[in-house]
Formats: structure tokens, C-alpha cells, sequence
């Protein structure tokens, strides 16, 4: 590679810096040409791109990136593979599947969204970051699930209060039951204090009433008979007076 296509590649690989939101370093050597073929073939299954890359280059396109990848830079020594991906746990599920049958790859370092890991150590860390779909799919249930939680308290309660109402209809009615009916029956045929009351005012009206009428009826009494003690010296005279004149005429 010439100086013109170094700082071709140099351009290429610092605009593709540029673009990636997640980028892994590892190292892949040692492999046999099996295991490599195995590693590139996983990686294209699972949409990741693997570049093995000079690292007096990549440390070049870092520079160049506007990006700052900050002390990523000093563990660019030995053999180093760029991993990259549109997902952000892509390249670190990989790598430790692969690491179930070999030693390799070992991850020295990643970017993920401005943020620095450094290490094989933090593999674990990275394979369970949640990607943002993920996150969002989350928040979206979290915000879901106390809707849901209502509408199933309210339905299951109303379920329970239907049967609930159904058991109580078709119970048998027992000898409390029957009771119960007749005690009710016995106090609703019974009058009330109050009502009791009122009837013996209603009945104590009349009476009065009738207290009041029979004075003035002795009254109309008394003057009938004073009116006939003072007609009868009259009555007397006018005897006398036909006595005489019959007399006379005799």
C-alpha cells in the first residue's frame, strides 16, 4: 500500500468511524483459517462488520474522526479487528458465542454513543445494553401496564360481584331466611310511635269539638225556656179576657 492509498484508506476508514454509533476492538489472532472462516461467517449472520485494520491507521482515523475516542488510542497495540454494527450489543452477544469453543476473540476496547470501555472485563456489561428500541418497547409497556392493571382489577371485580349476586339468587332460602321474612312482615304491620301519636290526636280533635258545640246548644235551650215563662202571663190574660166576654154574652 502506497502513501496515496494509505491516506485513501485513512479518509475511508475515518468517515466510517464517523458513522458507526458502535464500535468494538478485539483481537482475533491466533485463529486457524477454520476458525476465521466460522468467526467472519457468524458475523455476517448477525449484522456485523469485521475489518482487520493496522492500528498506526486506525489511530490516524480516530484523529481525523470528529469523534473522541479519547484513550481508546493507546490500546491500539498488537493485532486489532474493528467490529461494527447497527446494534449496540451486536459485536459483544457475538463474540461471546464464539467464545464457547475457542479463547478468541478478546475484546480491548468499545465505543458505544460517546461512551469508553476498556477491557476484556467489560464483555459481560455490554452484551446486556438494550438497544434503543428496546428501552422504548420497555417504557412504553411500564407506561401500558398500570392501564392494564386497572381494567383487570375492575373487570375481575366484576366478576366476582356477578357471581357473587348469582349464588346469593340461587341459594336455597333457609329457616333464617324465613325468619328474618316474618319479623319483617310482623314489624311493618305494627304502627309506629309516631303514627300512634298522630291518631290519637286526630281522634282527640272531635271530641273538641263536640265540647264546644254543646254549650251553645244549652244555651239555645235556656232561651227557649226564658221565652216561654215570659209568654205565658200573657197567655193568662188573653184566657181571662175570653172567659169574660163569654160570660157576658151569656
Amino acid at each position: 500500500m502506497n502513501k496515496e492509498e494509505k491516506v485513501a484508506f485513512v479518509d475511508s476508514l475515518s468517515e466510517k468511524l464517523n458513522d458507526a454509533n458502535y464500535l468494538y476492538l478485539a483481537d482475533i489472532s491466533g485463529l486457524n483459517a477454520d476458525e476465521d472462516s466460522k468467526l467472519r461467517r457468524l458475523c455476517f449472520e448477525n449484522g456485523v462488520k469485521l475489518q482487520v485494520v493496522k492500528n498506526i491507521l486506525l489511530k490516524k482515523a480516530m484523529s481525523k474522526s470528529e469523534k473522541d475516542f479519547g484513550e481508546m488510542e493507546d490500546i491500539l497495540t498488537g493485532p486489532t479487528s474493528l467490529m461494527t454494527s447497527g446494534t449496540i450489543n451486536a459485536a459483544a452477544k457475538l463474540i461471546k458465542i464464539f467464545r464457547k469453543e475457542n479463547d478468541k476473540p478478546i475484546l480491548k476496547g468499545a465505543f458505544i454513543d460517546s461512551g469508553i470501555f476498556i477491557g476484556d472485563q467489560e464483555l459481560d456489561s455490554l452484551a446486556k445494553l438494550k438497544s434503543k428500541e428496546e428501552l422504548i418497547a420497555e417504557v412504553i409497556a411500564i407506561l401500558q401496564s398500570p392501564i392494564k392493571t386497572v381494567i383487570g382489577s375492575l373487570q375481575s371485580a366484576e366478576n366476582k360481584l356477578a357471581g357473587i349476586v348469582k349464588t346469593l339468587g340461587d341459594r336455597p332460602e333457609t329457616t333464617e331466611d324465613k325468619e328474618e321474612t316474618t319479623t319483617a312482615e310482623e314489624t311493618k304491620e305494627e304502627p309506629t310511635a309516631e303514627q300512634h301519636a298522630e291518631k290519637t290526636e286526630v281522634e282527640a280533635e272531635p271530641k273538641a269539638q263536640t265540647a264546644t258545640e254543646q254549650p251553645a246548644e244549652e244555651k239555645k235551650e235556656d232561651t227557649s225556656e226564658d221565652k216561654t215563662e215570659e209568654e205565658t202571663p200573657e197567655a193568662k190574660e188573653e184566657q181571662t179576657e175570653d172567659t169574660d166576654k163569654s160570660e157576658n154574652k151569656d
